[in-house]
Parts: C-alpha cells; structure tokens; sequence
C-alpha cells in the first residue's frame, strides 16, 4: 500500500490556495501537513511551498530521513530552525508568505518576523485546514485497516474484563492488543471508564475496580500507515437496570438517525441534530455535551466539525466519526462511536464491532 500517492496533485490544491489568497507561498509548520504533502514522518521540520518550488528544511538529524522519504522539495538544513527558515524565505525572493497560526507560537512568529525583516508574513488559521478533508484510496485503505485491527482487538480484550478488574488493567489490554495486532500505535490514549467514571467524557483510566452492574466505556483506535482509526463501545458488566438499558437504546437509537443523516451535501449541523434532538426529545439533552462528530485522519480530530455552531458540509470522500453520548453525573455514561467514510448517498461504516449492546459475564 502506497501511503503517499498523489503528492503532486496535493501541492498542486496548495498552490491554487496560495494564488488565490494573494500569496506567493506558504510556510508549513504543522508535521502532519508536511506529511500529508512530502511523505516525511520525522517529529521538526519546516516546509515552504512556493508558486512553483517548495524547500524541506529539517536538522542533521534528519539529513537522511529526509533523503529518504521527501518527495517534490528540495531539502535544506538549518541548525538553529527559526533562522534557518528566515534565510530561506529571504534568498528565494518571496515577498508575501502565508503560515499556520495554529502550528506557531507567538514568540516563534516575533523571532521569525524579526529575522525575515522586509517580508509579509501572513498568519492564518482556517485558509489551509481543509486541506486534507477529502481522503484518497490509499488514505482510506490505511484507514480500513486500522479499524478492523482495533475492533478486532476490542473483540479480544473484552474476554478479560470481569469484576474486579481495574479501569488501567483494561486500558493496557486493549492498548497491548492494539500493538500486538500490528498498529504502528494507538490513535489516543485509550479511555477505560467504568460504573461513575463513565459519565466523564474523557476520563482517564484509574484504579477504580470494575463491579456488577456497571457500563464501561471503552474509547479506543489504532495508528496504520500514520492514519488513524476512532472507535468507542459501551458494554453492560453484568445485569444492569431498566433504565440502563433504556438509555442505552436511546443512545443507539441516536447514533443509528445521525448516521443516517449522512451522505454527501448534508450540513454537519443537520447530522448533529439528528442525534442530538431526539436525545432532547427523550429527556436527555442536558446530558449530552460534546458534537455529534468530528473528521479523522492523519490526525485523531481533523476538519470537518459535527456541532451545532458548525458552518461545514460533508464531501463525499471525507471520514468522520459519529458519536453521540448521555453523562449522567455519579451514575454512569453512554457512547456509542462510528468512524465512516461519506459517500454520494449515504456512508460506509468502517468499524466493525456491533453497537448492540454487549452484555460481560
């Protein structure tokens, strides 16, 4: 599987960016864009893409990773990295240069400023942050991948969980399992939240006990290729309660009219309003406190939003999650989490365990 085909048409929808922006390039700090557009995976570096060259600049210790896996850049070396990247914008004659302000600090953008006296540095937030929305078949593959490897190790960690067993142990298993299966990494820190802990929607995994009767929220995804994969489960410890059960169905229930809402053209307001006021219809909606969704790839939350405030429509080729929950404080809590690839009429679910309810012995 070739992680990086196509590099040329990605630098190609940066250029008409930069062009239409008033722009003669651009400076990229953010290592998951200079991925996304040179196939280079080190941890620092700097791109420019210019109108038509674009510079790699990395440290010597990325002198031959660089060689190695740079693709359409000429690559420069720096050893103070500000200054560095200053000399090349002065000596490639580019006047008025776009940067990610999101991926720089304040004082980084005054050092850069300082050194590269004479240029326009212009920062922007939004221009470039849909610049990896829609995946392509290589994208996508990495991205079925690591969802059948992490559902596969949820199936395979969930035969351990019993009462007794801490929300750290059951982290680790997943994590372990994850690994074992072949992911280069885990997509985040996995979330194991058991009985009260659960109602927290990122909780980190502790030492509480798991006991008779709880939910335990298991978020979980895998890393393959650099892209990533985004799943949660809820399972039942035990019997649990009436009303357990019938929050947990209106959860599903949620999660099933959000998604199908999706397909391509759909407002990402509509898809979270699909989820969201039927859990308001039921009672509940003070306890659902996060979007519907967000985009995935390279990075665990990429663009599109599924929120109310969001402004966004789906494009068929996006992936994004679906993930409606209810907290209820010092009870328990329910997510139920897709990741699915938006088609013309519809979306592929690209996880791969069911969201029935999975009742541990």
């Amino acid at each position: 599987m070739d992680e990086f085909t196509g590099l040329p048409d990605r630098i190609s929808r940066v250029r008409s960016k930069i062009a239409a922006l008033g722009l003669e390039a651009f400076l990229f700090l953010d290592m998951q864009n200079i991925r996304y557009l040179t196939g280079f995976t080190g941890s620092d570096g700097a791109l420019v893409a210019g109108e038509r060259s674009n510079i790699m600049l990395v440290d010597g210790r990325y002198t031959t990773q660089a060689g190695r896996e740079v693709q359409g850049a000429d690559i420069r070396h720096y050893r103070d990295k500000t200054e560095g990247i200053a000399q090349a914008l002065l000596d490639s004659g580019w006047k008025a240069i776009g940067l990610e302000s999101t991926a720089v600090t304040l004082q980084d953008y005054l050092n850069l400023k300082a050194r590269a006296e004479g240029l326009e540095l212009r920062p922007l937030e939004r221009e470039m942050s849909t610049l990896r929305v829609i995946k392509d078949e290589t994208e996508i593959g990495w991205m079925k991948k690591a969802a059948t490897l992490s559902s596969q190790a949820l199936l395979l960690a969930l035969e351990g969980i019993k009462p007794g067993i801490p929300e750290r142990d059951m982290a680790l298993e997943l994590e372990c399992r994850i690994r074992q299966g072949g992911a280069d990494s885990v997509s985040f820190d996995v979330i194991a939240a058991s009985g009260e802990n659960s109602a927290l929607p990122h909780a980190r995994p502790g030492f509480r006990k798991s006991e008779a009767g709880d939910f335990i929220v298991l978020d979980y995804g895998a890393v393959c290729g650099g892209y990533c994969s985004d799943e949660t489960c809820t399972v039942a410890l035990g019997s649990i309660s009436d009303r357990q059960r019938e929050v947990y169905d209106v959860v599903r229930e949620a999660h099933d009219r959000a998604l199908a809402a999706v397909k391509a053209g759909a407002s990402c307001r509509d898809v979270d309003h699909a989820a969201r006021s039927f859990i308001e219809e039921k009672g509940l909606g003070k306890y659902f406190s996060h979007g519907t969704g967000h985009g995935i790839g390279l990075s665990v939350h990429e663009e599109p939003r599924l929120s109310i405030l969001s402004e966004s429509c789906l494009e068929a080729g996006m992936v994004i999650t679906i993930e409606p929950g209810v907290y209820i404080p010092g009870l328990w809590g329910v997510r139920i989490e897709d990741m699915v690839l938006v088609t013309r009429d519809g979306c592929d679910v690209l996880t791969a365990v069911p969201k029935n309810l999975i009742r541990l012995s």
